[in-house]
């Protein structure tokens, strides 16, 4: 028999940015909550991400002048979720979303960032934006966190330099550019010299940016508030009554405890990208579900998803896009484990091609992580692994680096030596080495030389778009998208499918309500972030379209609890 623990108006399971933002507004409306976590560290997904939330009509952006149009953020939603739009969803995330960012902002210590310019990632679209809707999470003062900071989940290793998280706008700018000017290069001096003072005093750097920022952030609000947090605590069953769920049973110190609540319990696990079974159902490049390559938790398997499943809760099938996709590239670090590097911005930089095995280009190489998935599934479709290469000539990978290949003055030698980083004296010997046929690959450096000159992409329209452009190099004319691959030695790095969060998860209701196929609410049980369906539709409109639903329905469940009677 499970052991019985203290009552709780609501508990959440899940230390990511919807959990925790669930629990921070709980708490702040007075009633009793409790967080759960499977894993040994807190911070989920959210702590290994970016840090950007895309939220319209922001305070943030009507202080810098940038004004939503009325009505557009609902057409641009509409537009991109085609056939998945669910009305009632987009309407409360439109409307609570400014709620949101105002009641942490100004009740708590998380804070963010808005840019003057971020264009959406479909900005030509109905309704898209060429600003004013992705804002990043200010950089936080680990040291805030006291002790907490050790149980802080790391970011990636393959998006830090030395240990050192960058930035991103900026900072990231400045370390591009730390050998172009002295302003740039005095900036990336002083961060290295504050990084490796902070590892020396605390054994690790102190200033968490993107996705560490927010997670740290959100666990001193919830710290503020006295919330406490069972880490290493998985939960194994909902308990139900009657048609209700009246409490989780949680393994705690290889115990089994139930724990009863009077309002609810909020699912946040983080959604299924090491569900195996899952991905073989739902991701179409992975057949045996083993296709694929995620930076993600491996402690994120779904667990969300079938509690939900479990008391009637329904995963819709028919989602377009199961997930928030991503080019990766797979690496071995030197303790021998395996690094997935997400390719963000990389490809968008001006001397860049990607090519399938057939030495084809076979799309716009700026466009979004999800939308350049798209495009490689359908070029690789019916030919077996779903891959290409990155292609580049010498100058550019020691200006720009790619993938986890830093720029200068850090070497390559070790990534060449892993295999991770492939080069060739000519391209004759660079397709060798890749596999790909040598005629096919000069033909499209040629044609996307050409056109680098004039600046249009003829083919793929590269650099066509604001949101190509913004990731390019502005400096370089007439397209920042574009610049001739002609310095040997040439390099190639190989590319595969991964993720950045799951889309499909549980169907719920504009108060997060988790509802059954039939669309029957399933009476005190609710799902966030990742464990609920994306209200994108399976589509990736901007950065910052995980998280900021993930924050804002955090908070749309915090009040609706608050507003509950007892079950």
């Amino acid at each position: 028999m499970a052991k019985q623990d203290a009552e709780y108006d609501v508990v959440v399971v899940g230390t990511g940015a919807s959990g925790m933002s669930a629990a921070v507004t709980v708490a702040y409306e007075g009633l009793k909550v409790l967080v759960v976590e499977k894993a040994a560290v807190f911070g989920g997904t959210t702590a290994r991400s970016g840090g950007w939330l895309w939220i319209p009509g922001t305070s943030l952006a009507t202080e810098q002048g940038l004004h939503e149009p009325q009505g557009a953020a609902r057409s641009y939603l509409q537009h991109e979720a085609t056939s998945h739009f669910d009305g009632a969803r987009v309407d409360a995330f439109i409307e609570n979303g400014p709620k949101a960012i105002d009641f942490f902002t100004r009740k708590t210590c998380v804070q963010f960032d808005m840019p003057l310019v971020f264009p959406d990632y479909h900005a030509e679209a109905p309704g898209g934006l060429p600003g004013g809707r992705s804002m990043v999470t200010r950089p936080f003062d680990a040291r805030e966190l006291g002790e907490r900071v050790k149980q802080l989940a790391p970011p990636v290793p393959e998006l830090t330099v030395f240990g050192m998280m960058l930035g991103s706008g900026k900072e990231l700018w400045h370390f591009l550019r730390v050998f172009k000017s002295f302003e740039s290069f005095w900036f990336v001096a002083k961060k290295f010299a504050s990084h490796f003072l902070d590892v020396l005093v605390h054994g690790r750097g102190m200033t968490l940016t993107n996705g560490n920022a927010l997670a740290g952030r959100l666990a001193k609000a919830a710290m503020d508030l006295n919330i406490p947090v069972q880490l290493s605590t998985p939960v194994k069953k909902l308990i139900v009554e009657g048609d209700c769920v009246v409490g989780v049973t949680v393994v705690r110190d290889g115990d089994e405890v139930d724990i009863r609540v009077k309002r609810g319990v909020v699912l946040a696990c983080g959604g299924f990208p090491f569900d195996i079974e899952r991905r073989k159902q739902l991701f179409p490049h992975a057949p045996t579900g083993r296709e694929h390559f995620t930076p993600s938790p491996e402690l994120n398997t779904g667990d969300g998803l079938r509690l939900g499943e479990s008391v009637g809760g329904w995963v819709d099938p028919t989602i377009p896009n199961a997930a928030a996709w991503c080019p990766t590239s797979v690496s071995k670090r030197s303790d021998g484990t395996q690094g997935v590097m997400p390719h963000f911005i990389d490809r968008a930089k001006p001397g860049v091609i990607a090519i399938t095995k057939n030495g084809r280009r076979f799309g716009n190489e700026a466009l979004s992580y999800h939308d350049f998935v798209q495009n490689l599934v359908k070029a690789c479709h019916n030919n077996g692994e779903v891959t290409c290469w990155l292609i580049c000539d010498h100058a550019h990978l020691r200006e720009y680096g790619m993938g986890a290949v830093a720029p200068s003055p850090l070497p390559i030698g070790k990534h060449l030596k892993s295999g991770y980083l492939k080069r060739g004296g000519s391209f004759d010997e660079l397709a060798s080495v890749i596999g790909v046929p040598v005629a096919a690959l000069k033909e499209e450096v040629e044609t996307f030389n050409r056109d680098a000159l004039t600046g249009v992409d003829t083919q793929f329209g590269k650099g066509s778009t604001a949101y190509n452009r913004y990731q390019g190099d502005s400096l370089v004319k007439p397209n920042p998208c574009m610049s001739p691959i002609q310095q040997g030695p040439f390099y190639a790095i190989k590319i595969v499918v991964g993720e950045i969060g799951t889309f499909a998860g549980l169907a719920t209701d504009a108060s997060c309500q988790v509802m059954t196929k039939d669309k029957r609410p399933v009476k005190g049980l609710y799902a966030v972030g990742n464990d609920a369906a994306s209200i994108m539709g399976g589509n990736y409109p901007g950065a910052g379209i995980t998280l900021g639903p993930a924050v804002t329905f955090g908070y749309v469940v915090g009040k609706a609890l608050a507003q509950d009677h007892s079950l």
